[in-house]
């Protein structure tokens, strides 16, 4: 069964938006664990506009499924994880203004950097994930960095899928077999949802988590946090 991690930025953003700790991160964490979820994801920023960093810490003795924390590995960020020591470290290649993640990495032409930068997460005992897009050249390029998994980018997906497009499924489909082949671990995120989840699920071999953040929030609004993780969880088995 593919593992849902929860993404709780939006629960950070919410609170910001009034000040003060109401909904309080941290006990949204343990709700979302309660309620079924197999992992917490945070995406942390330089501004802090969501996650803070404080939020990292507070969170890590509360997290007791897989926590994972994304973010450029800027100076700070880098620091920040190897104080808290995650399950997972998600590496994407955020600007500083990006509103939300927007690209994968370029795995060949920053091949070094990678390189460093993940030789340090795993001499600290962290398992580590690059954000690609479905590029076959990328996957290869990955395996050549050193990390553990790639997390495969979903949007364009998304976007197509929601057009009635299922073709686009298919680079995706190629590139978890190639990383498969490579000896990779294959993570996925970014505008799933229950409309696609299952269909994405169903054809992409070897799919070992997908973190979720945005589309499960909104749709909780409507249907509530406990009864739309049991959802996810019915439709990623």
């Amino acid at each position: 069964m593919t593992k849902l991690s929860v993404n709780i930025n939006k629960i950070a953003t919410l609170r910001n938006s009034r000040g003060g700790d109401m909904p309080n991160v941290v006990q949204f964490a343990k709700d979302a664990q309660q309620f079924g979820a197999e992992g917490i994801t945070i995406h942390p920023r330089p501004d802090e506009r969501h996650i803070r960093y404080q939020d990292a810490r507070d969170l890590k003795p509360e997290v007791y499924t897989e926590y994972n924390i994304e973010g450029n590995p800027i100076e700070s960020f880098v620091n920040l994880v190897l104080e808290v020591k995650p399950t997972q470290v998600t590496l994407v290649p955020d600007a500083v203004d990006a509103i939300t993640s927007n690209a994968g990495w370029d795995t060949i032409k920053h091949k070094d950097f990678l390189v460093d930068v993940i030789k340090e997460f795993k001499r600290h005992g962290i398992r580590t994930s690059i954000f690609v897009d479905p590029v076959l050249k990328q996957i290869e390029g990955a395996k050549n960095t050193g990390t553990d998994r790639i997390e495969l980018y979903t949007e364009a997906f998304a976007d197509q899928y929601s057009l009635g497009n299922k073709d686009a499924i298919k680079p995706y489909a190629e590139c978890a077999e190639l990383a498969h082949t490579l000896g990779l671990g294959i993570n996925a995120g970014h505008d799933l949802s229950l409309e696609n989840i299952q269909f994405f699920k169903e054809n992409i071999t070897h799919l070992l988590e997908v973190s979720i953040g945005h589309a499960l929030i909104s749709e909780s609004l409507y249907l509530g946090v406990e009864n739309v993780i049991q959802m996810y969880l019915n439709k990623l088995k």
